[in-house]
């Protein structure tokens, strides 16, 4: 089975994701975010097959989050993603992508359908 995790090394929840992963038997793609950085495109895509929105998967703690705007209710999807691919880090972790789907893997019971 192909899976990939959108990891973050520093977070334990990422790594508990990623542990819970190779515990199943899976060697998974592991794709650490802060490093590459995303794309509208990709998130988009991500978004849609999580049925989620950009305000869904933005992250606020430890973030540029309130000081860009992004938390103000007017704040639109488009303005959101913009700031995803120029601050890695507004994206919440880990997301996992499976052939059975993809999910913010946040709590970690949210991974268990999809391995």
């Amino acid at each position: 089975m192909s899976v990939t995790i959108f990891h973050n090394p520093a977070c334990t929840t990422s790594r508990k994701a990623l542990a819970a992963i190779r515990d199943s038997g899976v060697e998974p793609e592991v794709v650490e975010y802060l490093k590459t950085g995303w794309t509208v495109p990709q998130l988009k895509r991500l978004l849609a097959a999580m049925g989620k929105t950009p305000r869904d998967v933005l992250r606020v703690r430890g973030t540029p989050a309130d000081e860009l705007g992004l938390t103000k209710p007017g704040a639109s999807d488009e303005a959101i993603l913009k700031a995803m691919t120029e601050h890695p880090v507004l994206v919440e972790r880990p997301i996992v992508v499976t052939p059975k789907g993809a999910v913010l893997a946040r709590p970690l019971e949210a991974l268990i359908p999809l391995l």
